[in-house]
């Protein structure tokens, strides 16, 4: 699969596992994250197995950044055939914490951070006709559960920006949304609420490793020119 895939949040969890599989199944992966250092070592995972990788300091809050990453993919490379919209935070707590700083940044990652990434492709695509973007959202847009409200609240935006952009685009713009249940991931680790930490160590109780959405990323990414696959849900058979 001969593609050259931009990944943003590549540094960890499903970023890092859609590189790394994608990588080996032939295709030239450009890694977004603002840890450079970690991406630095993934790039050297990569090429050490024989795959094509380049690592790119990210900040998909900032548009001017988003735009750099994708036009010097496109300068490197001559062409960018896919953007997975990875990047994401999940900081929970009970709205009447009111930690208003954490929902501002997870409304700046999780939806200005993907609107960037829509703008900064939508371009290159166009004069390419042709292109696939991916949207890594969360089982969080289809259901709301205690102290994920915000969370929640981004993810179904995620899911409509999506969606919305599948319906609006010309049949040589592949949009698909994978959607994540309970991943093995450093998400949980920014929640700084205790109550919503203790709720989420609960909720995580099943949870299945990042290779399968990355595989989930890569059945998409793989289909004919004339195929779109819209949603794939992937969650732990434990997850009901």
């Amino acid at each position: 699969m001969d593609r050259t895939v931009l990944i943003t949040g590549a540094s960890s969890g499903i970023g890092e596992a859609t590189a790394l599989h994608l990588a080996e199944r032939g295709c030239t992966v450009v890694l977004g994250a603002r840890r450079l250092d970690r991406l630095k070592s993934l790039v050297e995972r990569i090429e050490a197995a024989g795959g094509r990788a380049r690592a790119h300091s990210l900040d998909v809050m900032d548009a001017a950044d988003v735009r750099a990453f994708v036009e010097g993919a496109l300068d490197e490379h001559g062409r960018v055939d896919v953007l997975v919209n990875n990047a994401g935070v999940m900081p929970l707590s009970p709205l009447a914490a009111l930690r208003t700083d954490e929902w501002d940044r997870m409304v700046d990652v999780n939806v200005r951070g993907l609107l960037h990434g829509i703008a900064a492709a939508l371009p290159v695509f166009e004069a390419q006709r042709g292109g696939h973007v991916v949207t890594v959202a969360s089982i969080g847009s289809h259901e709301v559960s205690p102290t994920a409200a915000v969370y929640c609240g981004t993810k179904y935006a995620a899911w409509a920006i999506t969606e919305g952009l599948r319906l609006e685009s010309e049949p040589w713009l592949r949009v698909s949304t994978v959607t994540p249940g309970v991943v093995e991931s450093e998400l949980a680790e920014t929640i700084t609420d205790d109550t919503a930490r203790e709720a989420m160590a609960a909720y995580r109780a099943n949870a299945i490793p990042p290779s399968a959405i990355a595989r989930a990323v890569a059945f998409a990414v793989e289909q004919p020119e004339d195929v779109d696959v819209n949603e794939i849900v992937v969650r732990p058979a434990a997850q009901r």
